[in-house]
């Protein structure tokens, strides 16, 4: 049989076994004598047994009642440390976040507002996985994170995504190179050029092939998997490249030049994916804000000498 005790029942037992005294017991549960009586009678048929020996002059436990106050007190107080536990993830000082986001964000963007939520509520483990779209998507899939930021490529049917930006795209260059000094340029411009390519399984090309639809740029023979890889290829000469502008951190250093591509070409968006089937927590939701107030790029759209 299971027993339907409730923590007011258990509070009230443990009243009495404290102050030994109906009235005394009853004033502390806030309830008339009557009513409080009532109450323990109902935990004694509950529990099956008689709790409390009773007489004008005093309350005593009873065997029973002896063995029954330390499961009381372990049950309230287990009780008490639950709803405390749960206190804690509702003020955000306790829980945990898990992003996974393209590398370029990851690398530029999230570590500030990671920074800053750690700053805002240090009880809340927050973990980031740099991936590519696919893999991102796939972590998401799994229950394995929260949060994903990425750019669009592969189905988003079933999952719940809203526009984070748009990154504009840039043309990266040698300062010596004939679009150097431009301060925009357009697509067409880029005709004849040989162009430094990222792997095709990447969002960002999958958006400059996009871009170059049309364009009779030449192939530099490159096709590589990380920026920084690109940066050093354009630096030596062998071709150019057009990446977006929250990547732009990855060329400083190297006497580069970004050219902004003109007004009214496509941008790269950039998108927040949750599962649609589960609810954020409420740590995920603060770092979910964290996230929409403080991404965004530049937006300047300015020749920027990337040194």
């Amino acid at each position: 049989m299971k027993a339907n005790i409730s923590t007011r029942l258990l509070q009230a037992f443990v009243a009495l076994d404290e102050l030994k005294h109906f009235t005394r017991a009853a004033e502390r549960c806030h309830t008339s004598q009557s009513a409080f009586s009532v109450m323990i009678k109902k935990l004694e048929h509950a529990v099956g047994a008689r709790l409390f020996e009773r007489s004008t002059r005093k309350v005593t436990l009873t065997p029973e009642g002896e063995l029954f106050a330390q499961v009381a007190r372990n049950l309230i107080g287990e009780i008490d440390a639950a709803f405390d536990d749960m206190a804690e993830y509702v003020a955000r000082r306790r829980g945990r976040v898990s992003i996974a986001a393209l590398p370029s964000l990851a690398a530029k963007g999230l570590p500030a507002v990671i920074a800053q939520y750690r700053t805002l509520y240090p009880g809340v483990t927050v973990t980031l996985q740099d991936a590519l779209s696919d893999q991102c998507l796939a972590l998401l899939r799994q229950g394995k994170v929260d949060l994903v930021l990425t750019a669009p490529g592969a189905s988003f049917a079933e999952f719940e995504t809203s526009m984070l930006c748009s990154d504009p795209f840039y043309l990266v260059c040698r300062a010596d190179h004939a679009l150097a000094r431009k301060r925009k340029v357009r697509v067409a411009d880029l005709a004849g050029h040989p162009v430094i390519h990222l792997a095709k399984s990447s969002s960002v090309r999958q958006h400059v092939d996009l871009l170059l639809r049309g364009v009779d740029t030449a192939h530099a023979g490159f096709e590589v998997e990380h920026l920084a890889t690109v940066a050093g290829l354009v630096e030596q000469g062998l071709g150019i490249s057009l990446v977006p502008e929250l990547t732009l951190f990855q060329f400083r250093q190297m006497g580069l030049v970004a050219v902004p591509l003109e007004a009214g070409e496509p941008m790269r968006p950039i998108l927040i994916v949750k599962r649609r089937d589960q609810a954020l927590s409420l740590a995920a939701q603060a770092m979910l804000a964290l996230i929409e107030k403080h991404i965004r790029p530049a937006s300047s759209l300015r020749r920027q000498e990337l040194v």
